[in-house]
């Protein structure tokens, strides 16, 4: 006769339930958030509802709206607060960016173009000041597609400008953290390298990997670890057509091994959060929670 036939459960059995309900809500509560601009929010009281949606308490900000409109987002924080739900970094864009093809967004990407540069350093220096305001300790974003010569004249002033945009988030305390895919993984170690400049570091997203044709993310984690200051959670399939983008999909159903990108981490002893983010899709509420599960299932 079995236990559930006494009408009691096994001691080991319960104690095992507890200890992955304790596991799942660790993960939930110290480590997973999801992405805002990823729930579409045209408003402030829209955020919070999504967010409740998802089932999830964390979020990392756009800070675009909040520096663009701040009449429509100026109680962010307050609301946030008052509905439980913590902020654990920002993320902002740059003037002018085009993700229509790969091409386009090489040549408009970041803060790479000399035509948008003023503005976007303008931006960013008031959106250093909305991050202190808010308390944010990470910030990220994408700085725009190196040159492949280092003889490149273009490669020295990537080189400037990052040096200008980490020493303003440093002066805050404000930790500064580039988006992983627009180049190969040991291009980009080798420009932080050479930067040397311990306030910067990188936001690692796997399927970015894989959407910009940029290699293997599980072998990009291991290159690129002692930077990631945090993670993203998204996936992707590989584009058949090179020099087109791949195709992003719902956690779970991409080219991302899942189970190993997890390992990996785990090797290289990250403890940091891990942010979903979707971009793509008009279920995003549904697609979060899919990869809220996915997460839950592989981290050990």
């Amino acid at each position: 006769m079995s236990f559930a036939e006494h009408g009691r459960s096994h001691p080991a059995f319960e104690a095992g339930a507890e200890a992955e309900r304790e596991r799942r809500n660790v993960v939930l509560n110290e480590r997973l958030a999801v992405c805002s601009w990823s729930l579409q929010p045209p408003d402030l009281q829209a955020l919070v509802a999504r967010l409740r949606g998802t089932g999830l308490g964390r979020v990392q900000l756009a800070l675009d709206p909040l520096r663009e409109s701040p009449a429509l987002w100026r109680d962010t924080a307050r609301a946030l607060h008052s509905a439980n739900l913590a902020l654990v970094s920002g993320m902002f864009g740059c003037v002018g960016e085009d993700y229509s093809t790969l091409s386009s967004i090489r040549v408009t990407g970041g803060i790479a173009p000399d035509a948008t540069w003023a503005q976007n350093l303008q931006n960013i220096r008031a959106t250093v000041k909305l991050a202190v305001e808010l308390g944010l300790k990470l910030v990220t974003f994408h700085a725009g597609f190196l040159p492949d010569a280092e003889a490149d004249p273009a490669y020295a002033k990537m080189l400037d400008r990052l040096t200008v945009v980490a020493g303003i988030f440093a002066k805050e305390r404000i930790a500064l953290a580039l988006e992983t895919g627009q180049e190969h993984a040991p291009a980009l170690a080798a420009l932080l390298e050479k930067l040397d400049h311990p306030n910067l570091g990188v936001n690692f997203d796997p399927a970015n990997m894989i959407l910009y044709g940029k290699g293997d993310p599980i072998v990009a984690v291991r290159v690129l670890g002692p930077w990631i200051r945090q993670v993203h959670i998204k996936d992707a399939k590989r584009t058949p057509v090179p020099g087109t983008w791949g195709e992003e999909v719902v956690v779970g159903t991409g080219d991302v091994d899942w189970p190993n990108f997890f390992a990996t981490l785990k090797q290289i002893h990250y403890t940091g959060n891990l942010v979903i983010e979707r971009e793509a899709g008009a279920q995003r509420v549904a697609d979060i929670c899919a990869a809220r599960e996915v997460v839950l299932k592989s981290i050990g």
